[in-house]
């Protein structure tokens, strides 16, 4: 007997071919939903039986389960293979797949029904979010500094999230969705990497982050050094972002400032980033 589970963002009808042969050589095609993807199979001229029974034993059987619910699939079958005696065999066959990234799909559709149907996430805009964004960027470098991989993962998700948010405001009338940002870096990272997607050849990575910069400063072509900078950035990070666009610039005096701004450059020298070295320092006293 025989389980078929299918992608929910997969469109209906389009199977592997195992599964195909699967659900023709069957004796019997089962299943417990009406949905799409029963639908078309039912299209494609196999028979489906849509049943509230609960799943039984019949070795050339086919059920088809509720669409994407894998721990349906595998809990019904370890049941029938108990159930079932000593010879039932009962086997899970994936009638689809989910392409890395598609969970991203389920994050934009629920923001989407967030933003029609929740109170609060309704009356939301850029600015009411920026604190929240801002908040977890610091709590995502948090949990990538305690080296716990789970945390980072939630906040990751978290930081996600306003991303998601903060396009699914700008479509309602700004002229960009979630595609743009996506098109946006898309095609950013293929013109700036063209020792990849191009016939740039390079020796090492330091080679590749200076075709980076040669190329941002391009695109951009500011009108200071200081244009592009966030002012909020904190203020070590912002005297290493100026340092790395004035790398020939003379830091002297022997004002605390000065001497802070040439440990910055002393760091850069060493190919350290002196805001995380710092903030490491710093973590260590606790």
């Amino acid at each position: 007997m025989r389980i078929v589970v299918v992608s929910p963002r997969v469109a209906p009808g389009i199977l592997t071919l195992s599964a195909w042969d699967v659900l023709r050589d069957a004796s019997a095609v089962r299943a417990s939903v009406d949905d799409p993807h029963v639908r078309a199979i039912v299209s494609s001229g196999i028979a489906v039986e849509i049943t509230a029974d609960p799943p039984s034993y019949a070795p050339d059987a086919v059920w088809i389960a509720p669409t994407g619910d894998t721990a349906w699939a595998r809990t019904i079958a370890d049941d029938l293979m108990v159930g079932g005696g000593e010879a039932a065999e009962v086997e899970v066959v994936f009638g689809s797949y989910d392409l890395p990234g598609s969970a991203l799909l389920d994050v934009v559709e629920i923001m989407d029904r967030l933003r029609r149907e929740c109170p609060w996430t309704a009356q939301q805009s850029h600015e009411t979010l920026s604190h929240y964004l801002l908040e977890e960027a610091h709590e995502t470098l948090e949990a990538l500094d305690s080296g716990d991989s789970d945390h980072l993962r939630e906040e990751l998700g978290d930081l996600l999230m306003q991303i998601v948010f903060h396009a699914r405001i700008a479509a309602e009338g700004e002229g960009w969705d979630i595609d743009d940002v996506a098109a946006g870096i898309a095609e950013k990272l293929v013109y700036r990497n063209p020792h990849v997607f191009g016939d740039v050849t390079v020796a090492s990575a330091e080679e590749v982050d200076a075709n980076w910069q040669r190329l941002k400063a391009t695109e951009k072509r500011r009108a200071s050094v200081l244009e592009g900078i966030p002012a909020t950035l904190p203020a070590l990070a912002y005297a290493d972002k100026v340092l790395s666009r004035v790398a020939d610039v003379d830091v002297s005096g022997d004002d605390l400032g000065a001497r802070l701004l040439a440990l910055v450059a002393e760091a850069r020298v060493q190919g350290q980033n002196a805001e995380e070295v710092l903030r490491q320092a710093v973590r260590l006293l606790g």
